[in-house]
């Protein structure tokens, strides 16, 4: 997988809201140019961003495999509150994984606009 650690922390912890932020940022960013520059350029601009989306889902999806080992399997259901190293792990991995599960609806939403929108408007 892209991003194989042993134990989890707060790095994998803010890895797919990092993506979903990128995301959000060059989809509007790159509809904000495009719109300004060049109206026309609406196709390959949701080319772009279906790309983008793709690459964001994917990295997010590899983000939620981890997560998912990290939780064990589902194999202790929560409350992970006991002060032991398996329940942090159980804990960090659960949060990263519902943290997935809330990035890769906001790339979708985020994505949308861009098979909504039929024109650049001035």
């Amino acid at each position: 997988m892209l991003f194989r650690r042993a134990t989890p922390n707060l790095w994998t912890l803010i890895t797919p809201p990092t993506v979903w932020a990128l995301h959000f940022l060059f989809c509007y960013v790159a509809g904000a140019i495009i719109c300004a520059r060049y109206p026309g350029a609406l196709g390959e601009l949701r080319l772009s961003i279906a790309a983008g989306t793709v690459l964001a889902l994917g990295l997010i999806l590899a983000a939620g495999a981890q997560a998912y080992r990290h939780w064990g399997f589902g194999s202790d259901l929560p409350p992970h509150n006991e002060p032991t190293e398996d329940d942090q792990q159980h804990f960090l991995g659960f949060a990263t994984l519902l943290l997935c599960a809330l990035s890769a609806v906001a790339v979708l939403f985020g994505a949308m606009p861009a098979l909504f929108i039929a024109e650049c408007v001035r």
